[in-house]
């Protein structure tokens, strides 16, 4: 298995090499997402954990300065999510994608130059949407990444 930070040329394809850092939420891509704009695809995210359960919150991070300062933001008022959004969160995600996909022709070009390979979200702070610290996560978003990819070969 080659190294997480060196760039993906065969085997696993991972988030953080510069080359596909496109797969990334940070990445800087602006997004239209039901009828609003967004600095990024995490700032998308995070804000409609709260679209329905306090939209003015949802609009406080819609508007954050970075996509990590939207992050925080989320994660700092985790108890006021929409009561649902574990059961929505990989649907959201996915709709998010798409747009990103279908919005940035760039984006679109490296998903697909990704061939069949695994995406990996290679982040050592998060089980669920990452591979976590142990690399055995979930990897979600690698996976969501993927299901997208086999659309778009089609």
């Amino acid at each position: 298995m080659s190294h997480p930070q060196e760039p993906s040329v065969k085997g696993q394809v991972y988030f953080y090499p510069p080359e596909y850092y496109v797969f990334s939420n940070f990445s800087s891509f602006q997004i239209e997402y039901k009828g609003k704009m967004y600095p990024t695809s995490e700032h998308a995210y995070q804000s409609f954990k709260f679209i329905n359960s306090e939209p003015g919150l949802a609009e406080r991070i819609r508007n954050a300065k970075s996509a990590h300062e939207a992050f925080k933001m989320g994660e700092a008022n985790f108890d006021k999510r929409q009561k649902d959004w574990d059961i929505i969160k990989f649907d959201i995600m996915k709709e998010i994608l798409i747009c990103k996909v279908n919005q940035h022709e760039y984006v679109k070009k490296k998903l697909l130059q990704s061939g069949s390979r695994e995406i990996v979200e290679d982040s050592w702070k998060d089980s669920c949407w990452g591979w976590g610290e142990d690399r055995q996560g979930e990897n979600h978003l690698g996976k969501l990444w993927v299901e997208i990819r086999e659309k778009f070969q089609k």
